[in-house]
């Protein structure tokens, strides 16, 4: 019989296809003398737990099974030769069978030196948490936030009641950074007010916009079918528009519908620190192995140094001061709750119209 773990995959595979979403809705205005040149250009990242060299990472995607074990070795493996973090898939079903437990540690056993997340889901609890960081010798943790993918999967969740006593739990619990992650479905101001009081040291928004799973849990229905929630949520850039408030509070994370080196870009100059990467790299390793998804990887790296330059960006902090141009959703969800478009758009200070 077909884990659920496989069905996802499968089911990934069958609709995961390149669409438009709301990255192309957020423009740089393009400067004809960028006055550097590439070997200014440095795109480490700084965060409250390190520097990364490299500003984006393969995101949590799967585990348990004999497929996914697989599929995290290539990931994994992929990150050792690229410098990328990676986050394991939700570990909850390796804490229930011990069985399992290889699925998810293949990812620190190819990957001895890197920094890895380990991931749990937020109605599990402190005692887990540690369980599951140990289990990868894990540099820090991920703890989803996925209702709507409960709400819709058959055999889902239906408490969310305890998720925010548990999150403040997990965070005192272990001694490793605690990122908060949604699975797709963004954030709003609201959630990370909560998210900074419960003590997180990180949050990804993680925005629809890639992979949908009300699409995948919905195909695994046979009846009360939950087609209508397809557009639930917020895009990333929506997500990253509402965390403008929190940008100097906390580290911010952004994932969901990256396609390019250019939506990174695009998402890092919206005030994240970092970028996650999971339907598109997932794609290319099981279309093109663990070597393909190395050359896309390094494609990506010199591509994001290539369009910094072009942007006379020398730095991730630089992007920050690019202005930004919204159209469609994210122009009128600004217009509406902020910040001020025309804020966007002119907050470089430079060559702009006096009033």
């Amino acid at each position: 019989m077909e884990s659920r773990k496989d069905q996802h995959v499968r089911l990934f595979q069958e609709t995961h296809q390149k669409h438009t979403n709301d990255f192309d809705s957020v423009k740089f205005i393009h400067d004809a003398l960028p006055e550097m040149s590439l070997k200014q250009v440095n795109y480490t990242t700084d965060l409250s737990f390190g520097r990364w060299p490299v500003p984006f990472f393969i995101n949590g995607m799967t585990g348990g099974s004999a497929k996914t074990k697989k599929i995290n070795e290539c990931l994994s493996k992929a990150a050792a030769e690229t410098g990328l973090a990676v986050a394991s898939g939700s570990q909850k079903a390796a804490l229930r069978d011990p069985e399992l437990r290889d699925t998810f540690q293949v990812l620190r056993r190819v990957n001895p030196n890197g920094f890895i997340f380990a991931n749990i889901g937020a109605e599990l609890d402190g005692e887990q948490a540690k369980r599951a960081v140990a289990m990868l010798e894990a540099n820090g943790l991920q703890v989803h936030l996925n209702a709507p993918q409960e709400i819709v999967m058959p055999e889902g969740d239906r408490d969310f009641s305890s998720w925010l006593k548990n999150l403040e739990r997990i965070v005192r619990s272990v001694d490793v950074p605690v990122v908060v992650k949604e699975v797709g479905f963004g954030m709003s101001r609201a959630t990370y007010q909560k998210l900074i009081d419960a003590g997180a040291e990180a949050i990804d928004v993680a925005g629809n916009g890639g992979v949908n799973f009300i699409t995948i849990e919905n195909l695994r229905r046979e009846r009360a079918r939950f087609d209508y929630l397809q557009d639930w949520g917020q895009s990333t850039v929506i997500s990253m528009l509402e965390a403008q408030p929190y940008i100097d509070q906390t580290v911010f994370f952004a994932s969901g519908g990256v396609r390019n080196p250019l939506d990174v870009l695009k998402a890092l100059a919206l005030g994240a620190r970092a970028v996650g990467i999971s339907g598109t790299f997932l794609h290319t390793a099981l279309a093109e192995g663990k070597d393909g998804l190395i050359a896309q990887i390094n494609e990506w790296k010199e591509q994001m140094n290539q369009i910094m330059l072009l942007l006379g960006c020398s730095n991730v902090q630089a992007l920050r001061n690019k202005n930004l141009i919204l159209s469609g959703s994210p122009f009128e969800w600004a217009r509406l709750r902020g910040p001020r478009p025309e804020a966007l758009a002119t907050r470089s200070g430079k060559g702009t119209e006096k009033a």
